[in-house]
């Protein structure tokens, strides 16, 4: 993996404590004393994937396939459930999620010869769907502006879910696709409480920038919700009306929400975290977890694992409700369509012919 050309980064903090033992390799990664966690440089690696598209068969998802830049994710926030994604690659899901990032380079690239192809049929794309595709790199690397510019080339229906302000840096191919009923774009926002945010999302924009990202989106047309997610019962629930109230104010025409749940290594990161944190309220936010998980940390049945079950994942719901129709929100987006999806622009300029 060449690494020469791709940036360097010194964190601002980090989600994870430390390395959790992976999965899928007896290599473990352990790092130099006085190197962990904070002082770990975030490092860039090539991602030489093939293909950029990926499918899944998830009946709990409201999008057939996603788009994903990047692999590993700089935000570090200490709740991800992609955590574990990483333990395929030979990296832990504790600081190397956050600190050895996978670029794919040639994800426009890839994505332009995809949508070429004859046999080709536009679906709804999440983008990114895994892992944030405005995460700080992206401020350089500009590698999900390149896949936008052959979205909106193709007037290709994507759906964007984000937690940073980086998104209004594309709002003219988001605007493009916007004209075409093509796209409507997700603000992730946890809680309103800056201190608790710089904690929970160590390198994600602020709340407040946050709220200027939907505010700026609806100011040019581009649909725009948040994304109250995740709640995490015993530490934010309770901010649900509040940051509705606050999002629609900003400007947001509709609203979802999810419960956390922490697969596999993510309990370990996010039960390290609640200790550095928050220990005199760790084990009843773990608790209440369990309870929204059907007593585990994790539901593994669709249908129940993002909305979770029982009396806190209920009260969760109802007051989710109240909030929704109070603030005069919408709970589903627009739907975006593939009517107006053309091919892509050879390279000479000529339009591909039918």
């Amino acid at each position: 993996m060449r690494t020469d050309d791709l940036p360097v980064n010194r964190p601002r903090g980090r989600g994870a404590a430390a390395n959790t033992e992976q999965r899928f390799s007896a290599l473990q990664m352990t790092y130099d004393p006085g190197e962990e966690p904070e002082k770990v440089v975030t490092k860039f690696f090539h991602d030489h994937s093939s293909t950029i598209i990926s499918r899944h068969s998830s009946p709990d998802l409201p999008f057939e396939a996603s788009l994903n830049p990047y692999r590993g994710c700089e935000h570090g926030c200490a709740y991800c459930y992609a955590r574990p994604t990483h333990e395929w690659l030979g990296f832990s899901a504790g600081v190397d999620f956050e600190s050895r990032i996978m670029v794919k380079t040639e994800a426009p690239a890839l994505l332009r010869a995809e949508l070429a192809r004859d046999k080709y049929v536009p679906e709804r794309l999440s983008l990114s769907g895994v892992t944030d595709c405005y995460q700080p790199a992206e401020k350089r690397l500009e590698i999900t502006r390149g896949c936008l510019a052959v979205l909106a080339e193709c007037r290709h229906p994507v759906v964007m879910i984000t937690k940073n302000h980086l998104i209004t840096r594309d709002m003219d191919h988001l605007g493009e696709l916007a004209r075409h009923q093509a796209t409507a774009a997700y603000i992730s926002i946890t809680t309103l409480d800056a201190d608790l945010a710089r904690k929970l999302e160590p390198r994600a924009s602020s709340p407040q920038m946050r709220l200027e990202a939907i505010r700026a989106l609806a100011g040019q047309g581009i649909p725009v919700g948040v994304s109250v997610a995740p709640m995490i019962p015993g530490l934010n629930d309770s901010e649900i009306p509040a940051i509705l109230e606050a999002a629609r104010e900003a400007g947001a025409q509709f609203a979802g929400y999810t419960v956390v749940r922490l697969p596999f290594s993510v309990k370990e990161v996010f039960a390290a975290w609640l200790e550095a944190h928050f220990p005199g309220r760790k084990d009843k936010v773990l608790g209440r977890i369990e309870e929204t998980q059907g007593r585990t940390l994790s539901h593994p049945e669709f249908g129940k694992r993002l909305k979770g079950v029982g009396v806190w994942s209920d009260q969760i719901a109802q007051i989710f409700k109240v909030s929704l129709k109070r603030a005069r929100m919408l709970h589903r987006r627009p739907e975006v369509n593939a009517a107006a999806f053309r091919r892509p622009r050879e390279r000479g300029g000529q339009m591909e012919l039918w």
